[in-house]
């Protein structure tokens, strides 16, 4: 069975425009479910996104995800190291600004394909982004998990991939 690894705008577009708390609540007691059965986690990076911003988002997560929902990266410095020499060797493709952000520690992306790299063949990346090869300005999670073989979806298509209804 396939982990999946939320990126922050699972969370925070959901929130914000598809699905919020107070119109949408089956959204949210269904990730809640997801989350409680191991279907969905994510990582350490992911929450300090999202536990940035004193929002309602960030209250609906203290008191819904389990305590190991969010998992450490302190431990994948070999597979982040990895991830960091591919965006090095893309040099000269993106814009210094886009190797920047991406590779900034604070920062989910890379991280997140650095999580799924332990595990390809289980973990599948769930984000928004969508591969836009062409752009240099930011290095989109789509382009840094095509060279590993990462497997990336969508929030609509995990749902799909697990069968869940609501």
């Amino acid at each position: 069975m396939s982990i999946y690894v939320v990126d922050s705008n699972f969370f925070i577009q959901a929130h914000r425009f598809n699905y919020p708390l107070d119109i949408v609540p089956s959204f949210w007691t269904k990730v809640k479910q997801l989350a409680n059965e191991g279907k969905i986690i994510s990582i350490d990076k992911v929450k300090k996104e999202i536990y940035d911003h004193q929002d309602d988002l960030k209250q609906w997560c203290e008191d819904n995800l389990p305590d190991h929902f969010f998992k450490d990266t302190q431990g994948i410095i070999t597979s982040y190291g990895q991830v960091v020499m591919w965006a090095n060797s893309r040099s000269g493709h993106y814009s210094p600004t886009a190797l920047a952000e991406f590779l900034d520690a604070d920062e989910a992306d890379a991280w997140l394909v650095a999580y799924a790299l332990t595990d390809k063949a289980n973990i599948t990346i769930v984000t928004h982004e969508k591969s836009q090869p062409e752009v240099r300005r930011k290095i989109k999670i789509p382009e840094a998990c095509l060279p590993f073989n990462i497997t990336f979806v969508d929030t609509i298509e995990m749902l799909r991939q697990i069968n869940e209804r609501f």
